[in-house]
Order: structure tokens, then sequence, then C-alpha cells
């Protein structure tokens, strides 16, 4: 059996996806349809799969453009909610974190809050359907660095007034053009509302990104990628145990490492740095979680241990409630403990 089938069949935690980057292309044909835009296959497929590699991660950004244009109604979002679920729940995820920017799909009307709470309904709505089989679902709700400060305090506000299933507070965008510090007071509002807190950095080069997120107080780092540059850095986020939610494959295409190879995720780990595997929008990198791994464990060269432990490491460091997540953790570790004592061919 390929390692990839392997994988496939273990239970997993994906940390570390966005909404708008799963949608299914033949969704996306679908939904234009509605709106009378005209769209086949091949263009989605062209617009919403990125290639190995951009020329940065601000080009990289241009694939969610699409998908971002059609889910801007609460049946779009719904749909797509719910058929990310399927997905997820089809490559053996049995907890998922899934974040979106809520303001950037306020196009056509709809309130920051209705949005949130389209995509909300849809998982309650999924796991009414599915039962005993619905991965766990929580949802960070992600800022732009691009919008207003103002409007992102607000956005952290209504976040946490609507709780469960939302479970976290992010920050995304182009960081070379957007600073984070500007920022900080959304993250202030998001904690007192309850959230956990993460941001995104470390997607373009000078570790000072990462740094500067750090200063939110967050769990998490979305990516983190160049923080193996800076030593002094990198003895922060093992005292202060700060997990890098990693996207090898998206790295490379978004130019920040040059290929799997070179990806620091066996280094960062090696070092004592908590770090989690995750696909960051599995349209836009054309894979599954499943496939991620297996490409990342040939790439670096993983022992079948230190893969476990990376993907044992994103149950411990979700956000769900841990009487919700801790059951799924030890189910988890039997699994994973198992696969590793049975030879592959």
């Amino acid at each position: 059996m390929a390692l990839v089938d392997d994988l496939r069949s273990l239970p997993k935690a994906e940390l570390h996806q966005h909404l708008d980057g799963s949608m299914r292309p033949e969704t996306a044909v679908e939904l234009a349809a509605a709106i009378e835009l005209p769209l086949t296959l091949e263009q989605a497929r062209a617009r919403m799969i990125g290639p190995e590699r951009c020329r940065d991660q601000a080009a990289l950004l241009e694939f969610f453009d699409l998908p971002i244009a059609l889910l801007q109604t609460t049946e779009a979002l719904a749909r797509v909610t719910a058929e990310l679920i399927e997905d997820l729940l089809a490559d053996g995820i049995r907890y998922a974190e899934i974040r979106w920017a809520p303001r950037l799909h306020t196009e056509r009307g709809l309130s920051v809050r209705a949005v949130i709470e389209a995509v909300a309904s849809a998982v309650a709505g999924r796991a009414a359907v599915l039962g005993p089989s619905m991965p766990l679902i929580g949802l960070i709700v992600t800022a732009m660095r691009s919008h207003a400060p103002a409007a992102n305090v607000t956005l952290a506000r209504t976040a946490g007034e609507i709780g469960h299933p939302i479970i976290g507070f992010d920050l995304a965008g182009d960081e070379a053009a957007w600073p984070a510090p500007p920022h900080a007071l959304a993250f202030v509002t998001a904690r007192e509302g309850g959230l956990a807190l993460t941001a995104h950095a470390g997607e373009v080069k000078d570790p000072q990104h990462v740094r500067e997120v750090l200063d939110f107080g967050v769990r998490r780092v979305a990516h983190g990628v160049t923080a193996i540059e800076d030593e002094p850095l990198l003895q922060v986020l093992r005292a202060r145990d700060i997990t890098l939610d990693l996207c090898p494959t998206s790295n490379v295409q978004a130019g920040i490492v040059a290929s799997l190879g070179d990806h620091p995720l066996a280094r960062l780990h090696r070092s004592g740095v908590s770090v989690s595997l995750s696909t960051d929008g599995r349209t836009v990198t054309g894979l599954t979680l499943s496939e991620e791994m297996d490409r990342v464990t040939g790439a670096l060269n993983l022992s079948h241990a230190e893969l476990a432990a990376i993907a044992l490491n994103a149950f411990d460091r979700g956000f769900a409630p841990p009487g919700l997540l801790g059951p799924l953790a030890a189910e988890a570790r039997v699994a994973w403990g198992a696969w590793q004592r049975i030879p592959l061919n």
C-alpha cells in the first residue's frame, strides 16, 4: 500500500485551511452561472489552482479572488462549507479549523454577522446529517491587514458575540504591503470575547513579521517560515510554546522557499519548535492533507515517528474545547501508534 493510502485512513487534524481556497472548481462554475458569469471548468481551475511557484505571496493571493467573488450569498457560503466538510471527511480528517475573512464577503449586501452565521449554520447542518461521522469543526474568523483597524475591532467583537463554533481570530493578507501592529486592538477585543488567537506571518522575507504578531499574544502563527532564520526568535517560540501551522506546498507557491526539500518544517520540528502540517487551501495547492503529508515526508526524509508526532501535535494544538478535542486526540494516538509498528511495502 502506498504511503498516501495509509495516511488517508489515519485520523488527522488540519488547523490551517481557508474556506475560499478550498472551493471545488466545479462548484465555482455553477455559482458563476447563477450570476450569469461565463466560466468554464478549465477557466475555473486556471484561476483557482496555483502554479508550482508564484512571483511572491501577493501573486499567490490572486488565486483566492474568484472564490471570494462567488461567495457573496448565504447560499453559496453554506454550500461551499458543506462541501468542504465532505472533502475533509473523505480524507480522514477528524478535526479541522476552517478560516475565512467575513468582511470580504459583503460586496453584495450581506452583513458581517450574516456571513459568519451562514458558515456556522452550515457546520451545524452537516453535523445533523452526518451524525457521529461528522468531523469536529472549529471556525476561525480572519481579519485582513488591508482593512481599517477599527473595522477589524468590530469584526472581532461580532465574532466573540456569536461564539461557538467560532473559536479563533486571525489576521491575514499581504505582509509586505500591510504591517500587523495597527491591528493590535482587534486582538485585544477578540481575546476579551473568548477567542483563541492566531495570525499569518512569515510568508515574506524578514522574520520581524513573525515577531510582530507574537506581540498580539497569539498561541499559533499561520506559516512563520522565516523564523528559521532567527535563532533568538526560535528560542522565543520554544519558550512560549507557540505553534507554527506550516503549509509547505503553499510556502513554495508563495516563493518563500525554493522547493519542498528546502522547507524548514523538519528542522523546526527537530529543534523543538511546535509545528503542525496543513494544506492552507486544498484547491489552491491542489492537494489533500494526506497528499501533503506524503509529499513532505519524501522531500524532507521524515521518519514515520516524526510524521506521527507532527500529525498528533495538531490535535494537541487545536483551539476547540479540550473536552471535545481530547477524545479525538486519544483515538488518533492509538491509530498512529499502530501504524508506526506496521512496516510499509
